[in-house]
């Protein structure tokens, strides 16, 4: 069974979404999918159906606070409780729901319905994405950034056991621990056996009496932990980078999940990136263009000399060798392009004006057409 999608997700919202939000996508994604406006069409009726429930959860506040803390176990009516957990009644204000401890953990790390998986058995812990600002100079050169991540650890008060401290889980005598009871019942076809989770210790074959008073029985807390991360140099907009076992914690003394972490790049104020090349508007007087010179280049090594030609028109681009961004899966670096402005001087007093003036009577500031037509003449 494919694993049910995040409610935010189907209505392509954020974590944290407003009501108003929240109401807006439905209205969309309802009118996008509905049935009359889909006739036949399979895949946008499941859409629909996907998308109506998440409005009921989302939009009900207090529905919507428990997806938020425990994801889909926190609403979901098939998660059945046994008995026996004793303590569990206040977890989390859950005290009249009815769920099943084991798909909370199955909810919260991933995997699929109790029923249809070992509960006892390790399950590696889930994936965590987050997002890390950096500059384009850091992009370029490469750094370490320290990422806050709020994940999910084992608790350093009972050490994961979920047991408070000096007190040990109990084995479940009503299923020595299995976690499951076989039961047989006879039929026209002959006698049938069917596997169902313990009723009396919700399918992990042990029953905790007095629960970490921490983790409240789970052995696992929600943590905010700051996690360095090498930015590589070279890395683009976009990119991901993994980290292995940095994601949410294990089950039954499964591996962590893994961390990834997007790189956003930071608008620069001087420069843009093209591939591994940097590009750079650079301003230029009408004299200088005119008679050319010697300017300073901003680069992302500081400001370096460059001889512009006398002539120089607008737009032309010349380039720095070795000034780009080094290449993240080899060595080297690109270039860097600079793109030339003439900047048309404005404000003139009197005497700069007749001054152009008698630079124009002079054919300083003829076109090539009006150049071409002279020689013609």
């Amino acid at each position: 069974m494919a694993e049910k999608r995040d409610f935010y997700e189907a209505l392509g919202l954020a974590k944290g979404a407003s009501d108003e939000e929240i109401k807006k996508a439905f209205r969309q994604q309802a009118k996008k999918y509905h049935p009359d406006v889909n006739p036949g069409n399979k895949d946008a009726e499941a859409r629909f159906k996907e998308v109506n429930e998440a409005y009921e959860v989302l939009s009900d506040a207090d529905k919507k606070a428990r997806y938020d803390q425990f994801g889909h176990a926190g609403v979901d009516p098939n998660f059945s409780s046994g008995s026996g957990f004793g303590g569990f009644g206040g977890f989390g204000g859950f005290g009249s729901m009815d769920f099943d401890l084991g798909d909370l953990f199955g909810s919260i790390f991933g995997g699929g319905g109790a029923s249809s998986r070992n509960r006892n058995a390790p399950r590696k812990g889930e994936r965590i994405h987050v997002d890390a600002n950096i500059t384009f100079e850091e992009a370029a050169f490469g750094c370490e950034k320290e990422v806050p991540v709020m994940r999910v650890e084992s608790c350093d008060s009972c050490f994961g056991t979920g047991c408070q401290e000096g007190t040990t889980a109990e084995k479940c005598m009503n299923c020595n621990g299995r976690g499951t009871i076989s039961s047989q019942q006879r039929s026209p076809f002959g006698v049938m056996q069917s596997t169902t989770d313990c009723p009396k210790c919700g399918g992990r074959g042990k029953i905790i009496r007095q629960p970490c008073s921490k983790c409240r029985g789970l052995g696992l807390i929600k943590r905010n932990k700051g996690i360095k991360v090498n930015i590589p140099p070279g890395i683009d907009n976009g990119q991901t980078i993994s980290l292995r076992s940095q994601g949410n914690a294990g089950v039954n003394g499964g591996e962590p999940g893994d961390l990834y972490v997007t790189v956003i790049v930071l608008r620069h104020p001087l420069f843009e990136r093209d591939g591994n090349a940097v590009l750079h508007n650079m301003h230029v007087s009408f004299v200088q263009a005119a008679l050319g010179a010697e300017i300073e280049v901003p680069t992302l090594d500081g400001k370096v000399k460059y001889s512009i030609p006398e002539g120089t028109q607008t737009g032309t681009v010349f380039r720095l060798r070795g000034k780009g961004i080094q290449n993240l899966r080899g060595s080297g670096r690109g270039d860097q392009y600079v793109t030339v402005n003439i900047v048309v001087p404005t404000g003139l007093n009197l005497e700069q004006k007749e001054l152009l003036r008698e630079f124009d009577a002079a054919g300083g500031s003829d076109t090539p057409e009006q150049r071409r037509k002279k020689k013609k003449k």
